[in-house]
């Protein structure tokens, strides 16, 4: 019987079963060559079973898959900009910090719309409620997502996504490397597997970001593989620590002061 790995939480929020939501529907796109997903053996609002991934090595030739089936996961795309999983609706919890997700009858109708509000502003308002940003810090990221708002930073999906005419994307929403777990499990095509998703509607870019945020082995094969399966927009790396503010304040809200001197270089880097 393969090993089995555990996470209990609150259901305060639904979150486990969010979560659970979130790699099904990401595992849709496994069939047509998206990325692996963990494999959920069974869920409630207080607990959640996977399917234990065999660890392995990050290698140049598996991140190169892992770029073509990322690509191919975004291009699963999504009904509307900050959309959940199918299934479930709410918010992902971390800790004391929510990531909401957007009900169809609130949906912003463009990227800018929804990064402003759904994830800057609202990381944002958890961060100084933390007191981690202070009141006469947030001007600087209100003049961001101003911007944001305006459609200043709007870009083009990559090219699956654009050539279906699909603008929203299918996100894992917090690929950060930690959740890209490198396997030696001969049954997974990629070598890799995605774990703990915030997924949603959201910019392809987003995720390409994250993973670039903390470092991740053999990133630049990861993108290159990824851009010729499905090219970026031009200007794609001028938009990177964009896509990073919201993670930023996001760990502003939950782990404090520390990370509040790189979230405000970026932002004055974008106001």
């Amino acid at each position: 019987m393969q090993s089995q790995f555990v996470k209990r939480g609150t259901p305060r929020t639904a979150s486990l079963l969010g979560e659970a939501a979130a790699l099904r529907w990401l595992g849709e796109a496994t069939d047509e060559g998206g990325m692996p997903v963990a494999t959920v053996v069974s869920v409630t609002p207080f607990e959640l079973v996977e399917q234990q991934v065999a660890p392995g090595a990050a290698t140049a030739a598996a991140a190169e898959r892992v770029g073509v089936a990322l690509a191919r996961t975004h291009a699963a795309g999504a009904s509307w900009w900050g959309a959940p999983p199918t299934g479930w609706q709410g918010a992902y919890l971390i800790d004391h910090s929510e990531t909401p997700t957007v009900p169809q009858a609130e949906a912003p109708t463009t990227w800018g719309a929804f990064f402003a509000e759904w994830r800057v502003r609202a990381y944002l308002r958890q961060a100084v409620d933390a007191g981690a940003i202070r009141p006469d810090e947030t001007a600087l990221v209100e003049r961001v997502a101003a911007r944001l708002e305006a459609g200043v930073y709007d870009a083009p999906q990559p090219g699956l996504l654009a050539a279906s005419g699909t603008p929203v994307a299918r996100i894992h929403g917090d690929l950060w490397s930690g959740n890209l777990l490198w396997t030696s499990d001969p049954g997974n095509p990629v070598g890799a597997t995605l774990i703990d998703p915030m997924a949603h509607g959201g910019h392809a870019e987003t995720d390409l970001a994250m993973l670039a945020l903390f470092g991740c082995p053999h990133l630049d094969r990861i993108i290159a593989a990824y851009n010729e399966a499905s090219p970026l927009a031009p200007g794609w790396r001028d938009r990177v620590q964009l896509h990073q503010l919201a993670p930023l304040l996001h760990h502003c809200a939950l782990f404090g002061r520390s990370y509040v001197p790189q979230t405000l270089a970026v932002a004055r880097a974008y106001a």
